[in-house]
Formats: structure tokens, sequence, C-alpha cells
């Protein structure tokens, strides 16, 4: 598998060495922010046949979130899976840990190594950590890959990646969810990210292409699960449930862990059918 579906202009040895400069100096955390990152006929296939989000089984409702994702790639257009193989290639592999300076990058072909997110009018991810780990796989989550899909978003949709400095006293930077545009990030405590309330039109939707980069645990492990963060201007009643929704949540996972309970997503009706 080639890196034909990527745009020539990142793939080259000069522009690797120049992503790289970039991505190891970004702030608050290390990223990159990618227009036109996927050739035009993919990106174009991939918007006309994006799922509809109905069809998404698995539904993230809560006080911190309102969205929906999947990723069985069997139920839809084989542009999807033709990406999917790209990305997961020994190809891409090699070019995404040439950039990050991390040796031996690899992708899942569970829900936690690519997928679709989708969000209608009034979805939301409010600012979080990620999981550094899959924990049925045990490995070391690195870097999170995001591709945008969204054709013709104006930008009082809303819907920007938000990442935040570490102490979540500042959004560093705000990146525009539009179309055809990567961000490609390190997972780790200094990258909270979410986006705001989205107000769009009836029948738009805010999409997203993902996938999840992992190396084997190694030296410099220490496992932090996933947790909403709450932003410097939520009203305190909101930090107040949010801090101990979370910390019900974490020692929770804990404890089904310690019981032997290997999957902890109750939010994915795929698993049902399974």
């Amino acid at each position: 598998m080639s890196l034909d579906l990527i745009n020539k202009q990142y793939t080259s040895a000069e522009a690797k060495l120049k992503l790289s400069e970039v991505f190891h100096s970004a702030k608050p955390c290390k990223h990159l922010n990618l227009e036109n990152f996927l050739s035009e006929d993919l990106a174009l296939e991939l918007f006309s046949n994006f799922p509809p989000i109905e069809s998404l089984n698995v539904k993230r409702k809560s006080l911190n979130e309102n969205k929906s994702e999947d990723y069985h790639f069997e139920r839809w257009h084989p542009s999807f899976a033709k990406l999917r193989e790209t990305i997961a290639s020994d190809e891409f592999c090699t070019w995404i840990s040439d950039i990050t300076g991390i040796e031996g990058l690899k992708t899942t072909n569970d829900s936690l190594g690519s997928g679709v997110h989708q969000g209608k009018d009034g979805s939301y991810v409010d600012v979080h950590i990620d999981v550094n780990m899959n924990p049925d796989k045990g490995l070391w989550r690195r870097i999170n890959l995001l591709v945008y899909l969204n054709k013709n978003w104006k930008p009082q949709y809303g819907g920007d990646l938000e990442l935040w400095n570490k102490e979540m006293t500042v959004c560093e930077v705000k990146v525009p969810c539009d179309f055809n545009r990567a961000v490609i990030f390190y997972t780790d405590e200094k990258s909270p990210h979410g986006y705001a309330r989205i107000k769009v039109p009836e029948g738009e939707t805010r999409k997203s292409f993902y996938t999840y980069f992992y190396t084997p645990l190694g030296d410099g492990f220490r496992y932090s699960d996933s947790r909403f963060v709450s932003r410097p201007d939520d009203a305190i009643s909101k930090k107040l449930v949010t801090g101990m929704k979370e910390s019900v949540k974490i020692n929770a996972k804990r404890f089904l862990k310690a019981l032997g309970v290997r999957s902890l997503d109750f939010q994915d009706k795929n698993k049902k059918n399974e």
C-alpha cells in the first residue's frame, strides 16, 4: 500500500523534515494542522458517502458530550476501508513515526483503531484527556489522527477543535473542522482537547474520520484514564458534577477491570450484536 492517497506535498523527505520540526515545536501540545490532507478525489468520495448519523451505533450523550461514532467499515462505502488500509499500511506508519519521532507506531483493527465521529445540531465534546492505552490489546496510545470531512462548513457553525494548556487556563489553539483538514497530535496529559456546542442547519453534521496509533508498553508508560476537565468559564455546578462523575467513572472502571471485565464501553450497541 503506497501513500498515493495522501497529498504529495506532505510525503517527500523534505516535507517530513519540516513537518517534524513543526510538530515538535507546536504548543500547547505537539501537533500538526494539515490542509488538503487526502487526495481530492478520495476526500470527495468520503464526504459524498459518509454514513447517516442514525446508522452509527455508538451514541455518546451525557453531561459532557453529545455525538455518535462507529467503526464497522463493512457497513460503509469502500472508500472508508481504502483510507483505513492506507493509514494502517507500513508506509504510512513509517511516515508518521518519522514525523513524530516515535518508533514502531501501529494502529489496530478495532474500535480504538479507526472509525468515524459525527454530530448534528447541538453536538459537543467537552475538553478531555484521552485514555493512553488500548486495554484489550495492551498497547500504549501515542498519537491521534483526525480528518475532517465537512464540505461547505461555515465558521458560524463552530466546531473548532480546541487545544488547551495542561493547566486548563487558556485555549491556545483552535483548528477549524473544515473539509479535508487533518490534525495529528500527541496523546498525553498535556493535550486536553474538545469542541464547543455546534449550531448547524437541519441536515448538516460535523463529520470526521479518526485513527489512533500505538506502541508496545515500555519505559515511560504510566496509565492515565480518559477524563473530562472543566473550562474556566464553566458554571460552578457543572465543574462540581463533572469532577464527581469522572471520579466515580474511573473508580468503577478500575473495579470492573479487577473483576476481569474486558469491554468497558457500555455505550457501544455493536457489542450486543457481536
